[in-house]
């Protein structure tokens, strides 16, 4: 006989549970506790299964029939009620829990489990704050082209114009990622590739000239200002033309003295792979020279603690202070100088020219050439090399 509500009230429970039918599978399921249950008993491919649908009064007697009807017209479909129900269930947890700023988490811990640098990471975290306070709460499903436009038109309006090109490939990647982990179908930012302003393309300022980088060098070679640590390195970064953060945050464990060979270490190369450099005797001199002044681990420590590296504005100040403005030299600008003057002297190849600046090759094959065709090459280069500053600071 069919439920009614005055029926469903007055069932008392007992010390075992029980259940009344109300007709079509549905019953209401009681407690020991007096939990009063709406269930649906149905068979779908040859199994008895049970579907819930809620607690009594909260889904009240009428409304129990209604999902039981809907449950029916699945059945008659082909469709388990119970994998639509929890099909039903995730899409709704997708669109409260999976946020941008939850899915942009998830992306850059996968990124610090790659091994990605702690400036990466950082500087990726940094992108994603900037967009956090207008799409860090949003289901990610839900955010369309024009609310990820607004926070990137916020940081062009302060001019920051590769500041906003940069955050938009950053929101790329968490979408992707959304993508491939079955959160969001699609990435809308590839909508907005044309749609922010392009800036100005400027190059670090570097002397190219063997005029001008002969002035750079001799200013290193007679620059007494500053800690030993700091003319040590200018020397080096003129000798051997690393990348700043390479030498600012070099460990003595690196350098292999005895064989003139420096070695980078993955994780802080930026192509994400250790990179070998041959050093010159003036090079291993510069170094042996400096070992007493630093501790046992940093190469270039901070003058405040020995274990924290040497800052990175510290080498761009001191070309400051020997005349050179921002727009003539930087620190970063020995790696053009090197280059520019290697490739003019038509004495090595450009390849082991572009291995020694640890430059990613057009393909696999050729990179392996880099890390290994070239080592000799590339030992007479930084042999001449250092002859060729040597020359420079003797013509003063």
């Amino acid at each position: 006989m069919a439920l009614t509500d005055l029926a469903i009230r007055k069932l008392l429970p007992t010390k075992t549970p029980f259940k009344r039918a109300d007709g079509q599978g549905l019953h209401i399921y009681v407690t020991p506790a007096g939990s009063k249950l709406w269930r649906m008993s149905y068979r779908f491919e040859g199994k008895t299964k049970l579907l819930s649908f809620g607690p009594y009064p909260t889904v009240g007697l009428a409304q129990a029939r209604r999902k039981c009807e809907n449950a029916k017209a699945l059945l008659v479909e082909g469709i388990d009620p119970s994998a639509q129900k929890k099909a039903e269930a995730a899409e709704r947890a997708a669109i409260i829990e999976h946020t941008f700023e939850k899915i942009a988490a998830e992306l850059i811990e996968k990124h610090r489990l790659e091994g990605k640098s702690a400036s990466t990471l950082k500087k990726k975290t940094w992108y994603i704050s900037l967009v956090t306070p207008d799409l860090g709460h949003m289901p990610i499903r839900d955010i369309a082209t024009t609310d990820i436009l607004v926070p990137l038109r916020r940081i062009e309006a302060r001019g920051n114009y590769e500041t906003a090109r940069r955050v938009r490939a950053m929101v790329g990647q968490v979408f992707r990622y959304a993508v491939a982990t079955a959160r969001v179908d699609q990435d809308p930012t590839f909508s907005l590739r044309g749609a922010l302003i392009t800036p100005k393309v400027t190059h670090r300022a570097a002397a190219i000239t063997q005029k001008d980088y002969a002035q750079v060098v001799r200013a290193v070679w007679t620059y007494k200002g500053g800690a030993i640590t700091t003319q040590a390195a200018m020397k080096l970064m003129a000798l051997l033309y690393p990348r700043p953060g390479e030498l600012r945050l070099a460990r003595w464990s690196e350098f292999d003295l005895e064989e003139k060979v420096w070695t980078i270490p993955a994780e802080r190369a930026k192509m994400r792979r250790e990179h070998r450099k041959p050093l010159p005797k003036v090079a291993v001199k510069i170094l042996r020279e400096l070992r007493p002044y630093t501790g046992e681990d940093r190469a270039f420590p901070s003058l405040i603690s020995r274990d924290r590296p040497m800052s990175e504005n510290t080498m761009n100040q001191a070309l400051r202070r020997m005349g050179f403005a921002k727009d003539e030299m930087t620190s970063h600008g020995f790696r053009a100088s090197a280059s520019s003057l290697l490739n003019e002297s038509g004495k090595w190849s450009e390849d082991a020219i572009e291995a020694e600046l640890a430059h990613a090759g057009s393909n696999q094959v050729r990179r392996a050439y880099h890390r290994a065709e070239y080592w000799d090459e590339r030992v007479k280069m930084a042999k001449w090399w250092a002859k060729f500053i040597k020359k420079m600071v003797e013509e003063s």
